[in-house]
């Protein structure tokens, strides 16, 4: 059971039961943003992208199935352990912590579904920023995939059961110094469970603060996956490009 929320990231996603309770997860409407998106950016074929935060690799594994050149990285080993099994000529994986600066550079660099904001030293968000500037090449493109947070808070269920694979996960969620906090509770063969996800409430404001001090331009704002204008008190995504 775990009580330690300070990196509840490497302990909770490198486990099955967080892709289990995800595994719904809509791949249709990934798929329908990355062409959205690499049709937007004018992507061409022999650009290369970083799939930063990766997970098991969906959004990389589709990239790489439209053509692009895709590296995809991530904290959990046992996430990328399973990508690897998809890797070709065109699409690789690695373990690697996205506050350092990694050893190529970019074309691209995506953080995709909220995939950011979870540390608790506030310097690693900037941290990892400003390895993103260091990762892309000269005139690359950034992309945040990021909650809407005053969106989320004005919309936020406090509490819910899902019962997936004969396990019942009951779901808390609170805002609490400045995180959105998610209390995941179930029992497994007998065996009591408690994992946390926490992601800092980051705004508009603050990501720009961010791009501005790591010296990156926000060149476009969106609040959903069909890429619509964003707003502030109804969009559910902030999608960040930048420069």
């Amino acid at each position: 059971m775990s009580k330690d929320t300070t990196k509840w990231y490497a302990e909770w996603f490198n486990t099955p039961y967080y892709h289990s309770l995800y595994k719904n997860r809509d791949d249709s409407e990934a798929k329908k943003f990355m062409d959205k998106l690499t049709q937007h950016l004018s992507l061409q074929k022999e650009e290369t992208i970083m799939d930063l935060a990766c997970g098991k690799g969906r959004h990389s594994r589709y990239l790489n199935s439209l053509g692009y050149q895709v590296t995809g990285v991530d904290l959990s080993p046992n996430s990328i352990a399973f990508a690897k099994q998809f890797e070709n000529d065109r699409l690789h994986f690695a373990v690697h912590d996205m506050t350092q600066v990694y050893n190529c550079k970019f074309d691209v660099i995506f953080n995709l579904f909220t995939s950011f904001g979870y540390f608790e030293n506030q310097e690693d968000n900037l941290n990892t920023i400003k390895a993103i500037k260091s990762n892309l090449k000269p005139n690359g493109i950034g992309v945040i995939d990021f909650m809407n947070v005053d969106y989320v808070i004005a919309n936020l269920v406090a509490s819910e059961a899902k019962s997936i694979d004969h396990i019942t996960y009951n779901i808390n969620r609170f805002v609490e110094n400045g995180f959105i906090t998610k209390e995941i509770k179930f029992i497994d063969q007998g065996e009591p469970y408690t994992f946390f996800e926490r992601v800092k409430a980051i705004d508009l404001d603050e990501f720009k603060a961010y791009f501005d001090i790591a010296g990156l331009t926000l060149l476009e704002i969106y609040g959903d996956y069909n890429l619509t204008k964003f707003s502030k008190n109804s969009s559910p995504r902030l999608i960040m490009i930048f420069q």
